[in-house]
């Protein structure tokens, strides 16, 4: 994950007093972060523990776009990581906010990528 203080323009510390009762750091936080190509705000919540990275993206009536996701993913975490999209079974389903999705990396693992070939020529 990239250090979330070259995002301190877009932090939202009003949010992380009242939900945390602290500021977040280099590696937590929450964020406002305008769609320059929408006019929407995406709200997005940033955290690291367990041995993961993990990067929530809300929106207040609909599921972010795959554009919106990329675009976050890119700001949030360095080019040469991969982070991903979990579909769990329904049986392990949490659901907070209906129109919230997740990106996950392990930090103490590699996580495994297809071949190129698998995906397209």
């Amino acid at each position: 994950m990239r250090d979330l203080t070259t995002l301190e323009r877009y932090r939202n510390r009003t949010a992380e007093l009242a939900v945390y009762g602290i500021t977040g750091n280099s590696k937590n936080g929450m964020f406002s972060i305008p769609d320059t190509d929408t006019g929407e705000t995406l709200t997005v919540i940033a955290s690291d523990g367990m041995d993961w990275e993990h990067v929530s993206v809300s929106k207040r009536n609909r599921c972010p776009t795959w554009e919106q996701m990329e675009k976050i993913k890119r700001m949030f975490f360095n080019d040469d990581e991969t982070c991903v999209q979990y579909h769990v079974p329904p049986a392990e389903h949490v659901n907070m906010h209906p129109f919230c999705l997740h990106l996950w990396r392990p930090t103490k693992a590699v996580l495994p990528k297809p071949p190129s070939i698998m995906v397209g020529v």
